[in-house]
């Protein structure tokens, strides 16, 4: 458990932000009718689904695991970067990460609660580790080898291939407004399906990915209205976890909607009544749209950008623990420097979950 020299260190890491992030009073949609993290959320909100008594097993074992086990929050390393952004971008700042063994002992180090990788990586040290740590195997990626370079998420590998490795839950990524997007729904809905037929929970990165969304310099993927639907379409196709970037932005609807006439469907109320410029508030909007945390809401660590990455990464940390959220998914600011370095800045996301003084808004 956190001590109150954990909450005085969160303080000093925040800085400036400490009195607008820690004592902010949400006005927006009440904590009171969130479905909020805790010990029993099995129990309280996944036992009310449809999903089997293997999935149920599979995700309590999720919420015991690690540092923050017994919480309902949730630390997740995770390591696609390799794909997704070369190895050599991922790996190069600390090459002992080429072997996935290394990787695996940070998040058990690191008192995480799970490991979401390749099915190489995961392949490659699964007698050994899959009984220690949850396993999610991330089943679709998008690679950067084609030139010139394309967008797409392409399936490397079966469920049912995740289910013999050992795995515990299954992750992939949509990329929602994209050109493949309507591609990658159906793929990964039958994935979700199956994977729950097998037992295993399911991981959705609701990732939004079109170039006209950046507009005279504001990109508004991270709009918060955006964001907001692309993870009510990942509940929808059953997603248990949903995985967003932090909001920076809002009215992405409207942005988009200048550049050629109307664009998609939305509602001032949005904007004058379910969110204000707090990125507390944005994060809530986020929440709400995972059926009110029914689908918890766990956010992205981002990339590492150096010294400063441990006060991003608290900070990120509080926004989602105050809006309702259910954990930080952190890898690059963890696996890109020492091991010791990396596990403290893993614990030191725990901490924020961990600590009593830091409540939801």
């Amino acid at each position: 458990m956190a001590t109150a020299d954990t909450t005085t260190r969160i303080e000093e890491l925040l800085g400036e932000d400490a009195d607008s992030l820690l004592n902010h009073r949400s006005e927006t949609v009440p904590a009171s009718q969130l479905h909020l993290p805790g010990p029993d959320m099995v129990d309280r909100v996944h036992a009310l689904t449809d999903r089997n008594n293997r999935v149920l097993r599979n995700l309590q074992w999720l919420y015991d695991s690690g540092r923050t086990g017994g919480t309902g929050y949730l630390s997740i390393l995770p390591v696609d970067q390799g794909i997704e952004h070369s190895a050599g971008a991922s790996f190069a700042p600390n090459p002992a990460y080429f072997d996935p063994e290394n990787l695996v002992r940070l998040a058990v180090e690191g008192g995480c609660s799970a490991f979401a990788s390749t099915f190489g990586v995961l392949g490659s040290v699964s007698r050994r580790w899959a009984h220690r740590i949850p396993f999610i195997v991330k089943l679709n990626h998008n690679e950067l080898l084609t030139y010139p370079n394309e967008y797409d998420q392409v399936m490397f590998g079966t469920v049912q291939r995740a289910w013999e490795l050992g795995a515990a839950g299954v992750g992939a990524t949509i990329y929602f407004s994209s050109d493949n997007s309507r591609r990658q729904i159906i793929e990964v809905s039958r994935a979700f399906e199956e994977a729950h037929r097998l037992g295993m929970f399911t991981v959705l990165w609701c990732y939004l990915r079109n170039p006209q969304f950046v507009i005279d310099g504001v990109d508004y993927h991270l709009a918060a209205d955006l964001s907001g639907q692309a993870n009510h379409l990942g509940v929808t196709i059953e997603a248990d976890i949903i995985k967003q970037k932090l909001p920076e932005t809002n009215n992405g609807y409207g942005a988009v909607s200048k550049l050629n006439g109307s664009y998609g469907k939305t509602d001032k109320l949005v904007y004058e009544k379910l969110t204000t410029d707090n990125p507390i508030d944005l994060t809530r909007y986020q929440l709400i749209n995972c059926y009110m945390g029914r689908a918890p809401l766990i956010n992205s660590g981002g990339a590492s950008a150096g010294e400063t990455d441990l006060v991003e990464a608290v900070r990120t940390a509080v926004i989602n623990k105050r809006a309702g959220g259910a954990g930080l998914i952190s890898g690059r600011k963890a696996f890109q420097r020492p091991l010791d370095d990396g596990i403290a800045l893993l614990n030191a996301i725990q901490d924020v979950y961990l600590a009593p003084d830091i409540t939801v808004a």
